[in-house]
């Protein structure tokens, strides 16, 4: 039997509009609003209209809304663009519908446009899946939040997709290193955009976003060199086909986990830090970074009030506790991570466990108000270990 995420990536193929987003506080009535439903980012008002709203009015559409491939809710599409209002929402899903408790916090959200008037709709809780979709996709949290581009056609115009094809075209290996493809990401993006060094120290937390998205852009453009060969002709055998897309998938997800340690560790570097990556302590556990260093943690006459631990992270809404026991000499564990949004209930365990959670900036918003002010910035944090 086919599982749900599996249908899911399948019919986003499919689909002709396709979006997905991580659920956050106000659209489970955590902050005291006065309805729940999903909100959709303005640049994605395709899944829901053909045309986009006119600021001055509100609009609506009645739709069928098929869920997890199982049941069925007579849904809403509005935008909302009388006063101060400019937004879309999807509402109205019935008594006991399953997905917008505070539980659902920092699920992913996925909205699907099948033909006209024709949607599906998926959630998933378990990080696995999670990963699974946003991997079939080449995506990070970071891409989330956006329409979904099945294939992502290159601008040859375009400076950084220039420079992009200019790697590729150079490279004389089938598919570069995680970092390899990271470096080259953040200088193309650096050399586009006239990003010093003085302002990655300025703003860390946006800055990284924005290297992410890049290094993003480039592995999508590398995969399409490199793969469109299997497009071009059909497979002799199964075995073949499941290798190749085996193969895809399991770079996909190196890549997201691999692409997050290398970016803050080049940010690191720019704002001078002494760390150490990969760090080896008790019971040969590797903590993605300990700061200020590997040999220092291992001296026990080095204060360990000043021993700093960060992992890195791209979602962790259970993943957490795997950081628990990596550096036992340091008392609270932070982490790194672009998970939009988790529940009360984990927040309230990682604060018991002594996780501090690091979040870039513009995702503080997506956690529930009772524990935001608890959560720091990735620039909050660099001034904890300056």
């Amino acid at each position: 039997m086919e599982s749900i995420v599996s249908s899911a990536i399948n019919k986003t193929y499919e689909s002709e509009v396709a979006y997905c987003k991580f659920i956050v506080p106000n659209e489970v009535g955590m902050t005291g609003s006065h309805q729940v439903g999903f909100y959709v980012a303005k640049t994605a008002y395709q899944v829901l209209f053909d045309e986009p709203g006119e600021k001055g009015e509100n609009k609506d559409k009645f739709v069928r809304i098929t869920w997890q491939d199982d049941f069925d809710t007579d849904s809403r599409f509005i935008y909302y663009g009388r006063g101060t209002r400019n937004e879309y929402r999807i509402t109205r899903f019935g008594r006991g519908f399953p997905f917008l408790t505070f539980d659902n916090l920092g699920d992913l959200f996925v909205l699907l446009k099948i033909g006209e008037d024709v949607y599906r709709g998926y959630v998933f809780s378990n990080e696995e899946d999670i990963d699974d979709y946003l991997a079939a996709f080449g995506l990070s949290p970071v891409d989330t939040n956006k329409i979904i581009d099945v294939d992502i056609e290159v601008d040859p115009e375009n400076e950084l997709i220039a420079c992009y094809n200019e790697f590729i075209e150079q490279l004389t290996v089938d598919f570069p290193t995680t970092k390899i493809v990271a470096d080259q990401s953040r200088n193309c993006y650096n050399n586009a955009f006239d990003i010093s060094d003085e302002r990655v120290i300025g703003d860390p937390d946006r800055i990284i976003i924005k290297w992410l998205e890049s290094e993003f852009e480039l592995f999508k453009a590398l995969e399409k060199s490199r793969y469109s060969k299997y497009l071009a002709s059909p497979f002799d055998s199964i075995e073949n086909l499941v290798s190749v897309a085996n193969t895809i998938l399991n770079r996909r997800k190196s890549r997201a986990g691999a692409s997050l340690e290398h970016h803050l560790e080049n940010i690191f570097s720019i704002l001078e830090l002494e760390y150490s990556a990969q760090a080896t302590t008790e019971g040969k556990k590797k903590p993605d970074f300990i700061f200020p260093s590997e040999k220092s943690y291992h001296d026990p006459r080095f204060d360990q009030s000043g021993l700093v631990m960060l992992a890195a992270k791209t979602t962790c809404k259970d993943r957490w506790r795997q950081i628990l026991n990596e550096a036992n000499r340091i008392e609270v564990k932070h982490l790194f991570t672009l998970q939009q949004g988790i529940s009360e209930n984990q927040l309230d365990e990682m604060v018991n466990e002594r996780v501090q959670l690091v979040v870039p900036r513009e995702y503080v918003s997506t956690f529930p108000p009772k524990h935001r002010e608890n959560i720091l910035t990735l620039n909050s944090f660099i001034q904890i270990v300056k």
